[in-house]
């Protein structure tokens, strides 16, 4: 494992453990609204630094979108569900993610606005070369990520997600439908 993916997954994991420590331990009242929950449909899209698959240079900024669907409220926090697609391209080569995803969302009561989540996906990279002489095998990728939605109006908000998707870090809007 190189020393850059080292770094993002131990940030990550430390990032986690910080917003899992802070978090108030206390029972939900049923006043508190969460930010994400059963029946939810968030739609995102963005733009990511760092692609996750190196080739040389050349490569543009990720480009990328997704939807999730709240499918299941636990007694703290929501499993969501969806689907994400991502793209990056540049000279000589082009790279599509399309895949699934899965994540656990922690709410804050503290915080009504913030959603925080983590989760894995599963993403089929799929490889497209200007030149007969590069071979390279497209297949299933597993992929990990940890974010958090910040809602400044009901159904509009802003993203951050690190992770190995398909781009090491992805930012954007979404929209709560």
């Amino acid at each position: 494992m190189n020393t850059f993916k080292k770094i993002i997954t131990l940030s990550s994991l430390c990032l986690g453990l910080i917003l899992f420590t802070m978090a108030d331990a206390t029972a939900q009242d049923g006043d508190f609204d969460p930010p994400f929950s059963q029946g939810d449909v968030v739609i995102n899209a963005g733009i990511g630094l760092g692609t996750t698959y190196s080739w040389g240079g050349g490569l543009g900024l990720p480009i990328g979108g997704g939807v999730e669907f709240g499918v299941a409220d636990l007694e703290t926090g929501t499993i969501g569900v969806g689907g994400s697609v991502g793209y990056v391209g540049g000279t000589g080569l082009s790279i599509l993610y399309i895949g699934g995803k899965g994540s656990y969302h922690y709410p804050f009561e503290n915080s009504p606005d913030l959603d925080v989540y983590g989760g894995l996906s599963l993403l089929y990279r799929n490889f497209s070369w200007d030149s007969s002489f590069i071979q390279s095998s497209s297949g299933l990728v597993v992929g990990f990520h940890l974010g958090g939605r910040y809602y400044f109006a009901d159904n509009i908000g802003a993203y951050a997600e690190l992770g190995n998707n398909w781009a090491w870090l992805n930012a954007g809007i979404v929209f709560k439908l």
